[in-house]
């Protein structure tokens, strides 16, 4: 019999007894009783039918607070010794050696060339011999990877190789970037970046040069682009996963090759020339010396062409100190506009750009901001251009989703954002959009010229 119909048939019941009736707050507490016995029985009854929740292992722990010292501290070590163990799970130098006489010894004739191929059968061999620590290496997974269109099935022992290397090396950076991550979270916060860029300053050659009275300028040069680039909600950390996918890390240890090429190390943000270079711009901006930039002295930046109404907004929008601008936001602003087609520089300049915070660019905002180019052109001798045909233009080049509005996602999508902003914050981007073919022309009779002597 269902419970509840136990429950109605009790209650039913003529009430009986030496006090033959009850009051209506007994009968109230007797129905709660009864339901809660009830319904404790029916509910331990679907009790073994739910004894799974006990075999769900568990996936929380607490991290220790602040005044919890030596739970830290026992964090602290567990973790190192842990990393300490993965290291030496890596292949070292001489296993990788070992690796590469196996790889030329099971090499599988004829040659591409000069390159040694290897099929699956001798893979397979030497996977037996490298060792356990190779075993991850080979497997059909990889093998099918590298496979492209030889005619024999076979791989290039060279591309296997470098396969190799490239994941030892990616595991070596991960377990060194981590010793650095003191909440063992995942992540870097800008002052463990800022630690492990200062303890690799010795171990790159092409550093020699610096002075230790410019590490920290170095340093904080060079965390910036990890951090304007991969931290774009500005959050203060940056996942080392993320620091692992990205170009940068290899352009700072390319720093390790003694015989860079001067062309390399220009266009390298982390080469001592370039760091020097920012630096150098950053110290000849500032005319009174007290190590911050005023508007006045940013306007000076470049080709001394940006209009104020852009500088304007970027003393709004960027942390400034009474009105001035530091070099840790100076940074920031010059990584902006010399990589204005990369999506982390344009929703830097983006956000300047939409005055009325509303998340796109519409007529007015464009108005806004072309009127002070029409006044440098007034003022420099040049006949101002008409804001309609530049509107055309600019709605022409992004092709919006809305006819009427610019959004960042429609920028980055046209591949045209660089231009955009060019024409609109600075005189001599527009007047080099401008004149673009005239230019052309110009460089084409120059180099024909060249060609004809």
């Amino acid at each position: 019999m269902d419970w509840k119909d136990i429950l109605r048939r009790r209650l039913s019941m003529p009430n009986t007894g030496p006090n033959k009736k009850k009051t209506e707050q007994e009968l109230k507490d007797e129905e709660m009783d009864l339901f809660t016995r009830y319904y404790s029985e029916w509910k331990g009854g679907r009790k073994n039918t739910n004894e799974f929740y006990k075999t769900i292992p568990r996936f929380y722990y607490r991290l220790p607070a602040e005044d919890e010292v030596l739970l830290q501290k026992l964090r602290e070590e567990s973790r190192a010794v842990f990393l300490q163990r993965k290291s030496r799970e890596l292949l070292d130098n001489e296993e990788l050696q070992n690796l590469w006489f196996l790889l030329d010894k099971h090499q599988t004739p004829p040659m591409i060339g000069e390159e040694a191929m290897i099929n699956y059968e001798n893979f397979l061999k030497v996977g037996e011999k490298a060792g356990p620590k190779c075993k991850q290496f080979f497997t059909a997974k990889v093998f099918a990877k590298l496979l492209h269109t030889d005619s024999y099935g076979r791989i290039s022992i060279m591309q296997f190789f470098n396969y190799v290397m490239r994941k030892v090396w990616l595991h070596q950076t991960r377990i060194g970037l981590s010793l650095y991550d003191v909440a063992g979270q995942g992540y870097l916060r800008e002052s463990d970046l800022e630690n492990y860029i200062l303890e690799l300053i010795p171990t790159l050659p092409q550093l020699d040069g610096l002075e230790k009275s410019f590490y920290s300028f170095y340093v904080c040069t060079a965390v910036r682009k990890f951090f304007f680039f991969l931290d774009p909600l500005r959050t203060g950390k940056i996942k080392i996963q993320d620091i692992l996918a990205c170009s940068f890390l290899d352009d700072l240890l390319e720093l390790r090759d003694e015989e860079l090429s001067k062309e390399s190390q220009e266009t390298n943000w982390f080469s001592a020339p370039s760091a020097l270079r920012v630096y150098g711009q950053y110290l000849n901006l500032d005319k009174d010396h007290n190590g911050m930039l005023s508007k006045e002295e940013l306007s000076r930046y470049g080709t001394a062409t940006m209009t104020s109404v852009f500088l304007d907004r970027v003393f709004q929008e960027c942390l400034t100190y009474d009105g001035e601008m530091d070099y840790k936001t100076y940074l920031d602003f010059v990584l902006a506009l010399e990589n204005r087609k990369e999506p982390a520089a344009l929703q830097y300049i983006f956000k300047l750009l939409d005055i009325e915070n509303k998340g796109y660019l519409n007529v007015f905002s464009l108005n806004y901001f072309f009127r002070a180019i029409q006044e440098l052109m007034k003022i420099h001798g040049q006949d101002p251009v008409s804001f309609q045909d530049v509107k055309d233009e600019i709605f022409d080049m992004v092709k919006p989703k809305d006819p009427l509005k610019i959004s960042l996602q429609d920028l980055i999508n046209s591949n045209q954002g660089d231009t955009v902003t060019t024409i609109l914050i600075d005189l001599n981007g527009f007047w080099t959009y401008e004149n673009r073919e005239a230019l052309v022309a110009n460089d084409n009779e120059n180099s024909t010229d060249l060609d004809d002597t």
